[in-house]
């Protein structure tokens, strides 16, 4: 069987940088930084008090408010994006076979904030069971595709992937596979996640896997730097169209690349640490290499995991040295987490319109707040530090692992006529 090709041919963002494709992305190549002081609920108590939020943002200027009573906004925040990305690729919604187009959707803990109110509302009470109506469907983890597909009729595949913080990646790899076997022509795929909640905080602070630079949030980010000390959570979606790319062609579609392949693995490890010398990590880009027909020295730039943990970074880098030899110092390593944050279930998509748009204009988004070296690190990799970087990319790969030792890399290049 031959396989189809699969291309990109749309793109929404929804980000702690910018509240729209071109925000975001002018944003990532200004090195603008997404943290600061929470606002969504009084942290003065918490470790960490601060996050990536979404910036002079209205759902209501986006969605009907009646509409948006009845979803979490991790659901909110995967309409608006994937809104502009159906919108960008210019499909027409009257015309096309509804059957045949799906979406698959990313995220990695879904409705908490949901959840976190319903059960605090319980307790308040004197035990009688008092829950909206709408706290199930608001808060399952499945709800955003289905509110995609309402909303536009998409009548092919409909689901969500949940691998903790490689659930978008793995979402968008699902898309491609179907896609390119025959199963669907157009798939809109992504992740959507909003967890800067009082749960979501508390639970990544007693883990110990937040930043607790209160006293300066906005360099707190800083991934590589000898003085990282954990990740910033950020909340936001980012969406994709995917397209076999005849039927792209034929529609007159504009075109931002193609999906070369994807891969997957497990570091069979620890719960939330990675294994030290990366191995999961080098299997997945291994597996991503081999399912693309990509030789490791024809990749110019690869997007980075990198949260800015102390454990995590070392051992990415460590996998990137071993899988691409000496060319690892030719190639453009970023992490634009450093500006983000955390998006948890959603950093696969973002990270991956990151890629894609890196291929289309030529400049390689910074890794911001950068200082210190860590002598741990080779210091003979290109980490794109602190400025942007102009490069002619044609191939472009993105990494993301998730607690469990879930871990998925996508390959996008420009497309070959």
């Amino acid at each position: 069987m031959k396989l189809r090709r699969v291309v990109v041919t749309g793109l929404g963002a929804l980000t702690p940088i910018g509240n729209n494709l071109k925000d975001y992305w002018e944003g990532l190549k200004d090195g603008v930084t997404g943290a600061a002081p929470i606002t969504h609920f009084d942290a003065s108590k918490f470790k960490t008090q601060f996050a990536c939020e979404l910036k002079d943002f209205n759902i209501n200027d986006f969605i009907d408010r009646k509409v948006t009573r009845r979803l979490d906004k991790f659901s909110q925040y995967a309409v608006v994006a994937s809104d502009e990305a159906i919108k960008d690729s210019s499909l027409d919604l009257e015309t096309i076979d509804k059957s045949r187009v799906g979406v698959i959707w990313g995220a990695g803990i879904g409705g908490l904030e949901t959840f976190q109110d319903e059960v605090l509302n319980f307790s308040k009470g004197d035990g009688t069971p008092k829950f909206n109506p709408f706290f199930i469907p608001k808060m399952i983890a499945d709800i955003a595709p289905a509110h995609i597909s309402m909303r536009n009729g998409f009548m092919g595949p409909n689901y969500t992937t949940v691998s903790a913080c490689a659930s978008s990646a793995n979402a968008l790899i699902d898309a491609f596979n179907y896609i390119r076997l025959g199963m669907c022509d157009v798939v809109v795929s992504g992740g959507s996640e909003a967890a800067v909640t009082m749960a979501g905080m508390g639970g990544f602070n007693a883990m110990h896997a937040l930043s607790t630079r209160n006293d300066s949030p906005e360099t707190a980010s800083r991934p590589f730097d000898a003085d990282r000390d954990g990740f910033v959570l950020g909340e936001g979606a980012g969406a994709l169209v995917l397209e076999e790319y005849e039927y792209a062609k034929a529609r007159g579609a504009k075109i931002y690349c193609e999906i070369g392949g994807g891969g997957l693995s497990s570091d069979a490890y620890h719960l939330t640490a990675p294994h030290p010398e990366g191995i999961g990590v080098i299997a997945v880009m291994q597996n991503c290499l081999k399912d693309a027909g990509i030789s490791p020295e024809e990749v110019d730039h690869i997007n980075t995991h990198g949260t800015s943990t102390p454990l995590g970074d070392v051992a990415e880098l460590k996998a990137i040295s071993t899988v691409f030899g000496e060319h690892a110092k030719d190639i453009n390593i970023n992490s634009t987490k450093s500006m983000t944050g955390h998006l948890l279930g959603a950093a696969g998509a973002i990270e991956a319109i990151a890629s894609i748009l890196t291929l289309v204009d030529g400049i390689v988004p910074p890794t911001i707040n950068h200082t210190t070296m860590d002598d741990r690190i080779d210091a003979g990799l290109n980490l794109t530090l602190n400025n942007a970087q102009k490069r002619d990319v044609k191939v472009a790969m993105s990494n993301t692992f998730g607690f469990g030792g879930h871990n998925a890399c996508v390959l996008f290049r420009k497309i070959e006529e």
